[in-house]
C-alpha cells in the first residue's frame, strides 16, 4: 500500500509509518479519515461573552498590560493575548494596544509627512546625522 501511495503521490506522500498506522486503523473497522475527540477540558475562557469584555477594557484603557486584563476578567493570559489578536487584530507596542491596520486618515497623514520630508531632503539635498 506504502509504495502505491508513493508512486501516486511521490515526495507528498505520507510517511511510511503514518501509512502503516492508517491502514491498520481502517483494517480495524474505522471509516472515518478525521482526528479522534481528545481528552482534556474544552476551551470555557474564548467564549463570547469574554471576548466582549476584553473589547470595552481595552477601549477605555488602552495602557493596561494583558496580565491586568486577564485578572479584570479572571481568565488566562494567553486566552487574552489570543483574543485581542485574532477577535481585534491587535497587537502589543511598548505599553499600549494598538491596532495594526491603520486608518485611511493615518495613512495620510503619514503620506503627506513623508513628502514633507521628501521636498525638504531634494531642495537642501544634504542629510543630517544626529
Amino acid at each position: 500500500m506504502y509504495d502505491l501511495l508513493k508512486k501516486v503521490y511521490g515526495d507528498k506522500c505520507l510517511s511510511r509509518t503514518q501509512v502503516f498506522e492508517w491502514f491498520k486503523r481502517f483494517k480495524e473497522g474505522r471509516e472515518e479519515i478525521g482526528d479522534n475527540q481528545r481528552h482534556g477540558c474544552p476551551s470555557t475562557s474564548k467564549i463570547d461573552a469574554n471576548i466582549e469584555k476584553v473589547g470595552e477594557i481595552v477601549q477605555q484603557n488602552h495602557r493596561l498590560s494583558i496580565r491586568a486584563v486577564a485578572e479584570l476578567i479572571n481568565i488566562d493570559n494567553e486566552t487574552v493575548r489570543q483574543i485581542l489578536h485574532s477577535n481585534f487584530n491587535m497587537k502589543r507596542v511598548c505599553s499600549k494596544m494598538v491596532l495594526k491596520l491603520l486608518t485611511p486618515e493615518q495613512k495620510e497623514i503619514r503620506m503627506n509627512i513623508c513628502a514633507d520630508n521628501l521636498q525638504n531632503t531634494e531642495k537642501t539635498q544634504t542629510f543630517y546625522r544626529t
